[in-house]
């Protein structure tokens, strides 16, 4: 027994890649674990770990989507009173406004920081992003510092992956 596991040691390969995804990425940055919890529930994440499309992501942190007055999978309050939805009906309904929120947050492109205002046009039908300039950072700053979010979200910081980038916001997309 002893001979045969070492001979299934010296055949086993590692996969490794050259950088990590944005599902790696995601995976071990504690203040996005929300937004990935939320995204894992959608088949939108499965893109995050393979090289088929280059992402932009804007990933609120855990602390933005605690503020939220109403969590991503509520959605927006209801304008006509529900008189009573079956555990079916409020499951679909869910999954729905989960996924309207994680997609509002993907850009399915590269994005420049160059030359703002530029507005992205998002995964969610119909929503776009406008990224502005600050005058609150100096021009030796990097160009994700020097740019808000049309609602004021400030990028807090920036990591590269192999199919695509992670921007970590302060605020949300509202995606209604």
């Amino acid at each position: 027994m002893q001979s045969q596991q070492s001979g299934l040691d010296e055949d086993y390969t590692p996969m490794t890649r050259p950088q990590p995804t944005l599902a790696d990425l995601l995976t071990i940055e504690p203040s996005a674990s929300i937004y990935y919890s939320y995204a894992r529930e959608t088949e939108l994440s499965l893109d995050f770990d393979t090289g088929d499309q280059y992402l932009t992501l804007l990933v609120p942190t855990n602390r933005a989507v605690m503020a939220l007055a109403r969590k991503p999978h509520q959605g927006p309050p209801s304008t006509v009173p529900i008189i009573e939805l079956s555990e079916q009906q409020f499951d679909e309904q869910s999954k729905r406004n989960v996924y309207r929120w994680v997609s509002a947050h993907i850009i399915p492109s590269r994005i420049s920081l160059s030359n703002v205002p530029v507005t992205y046009d998002t995964l969610l039908e119909g929503k776009s992003v406008t990224l502005i300039p600050t005058s609150k950072t100096g021009q030796g700053s990097p160009n994700w510092s020097r740019v808000t979010l049309e609602d004021g979200s400030k990028i807090i910081s920036v990591k590269e992956a192999m199919n695509g980038v992670l921007y970590l916001i302060d605020g949300t997309v509202d995606p209604y």
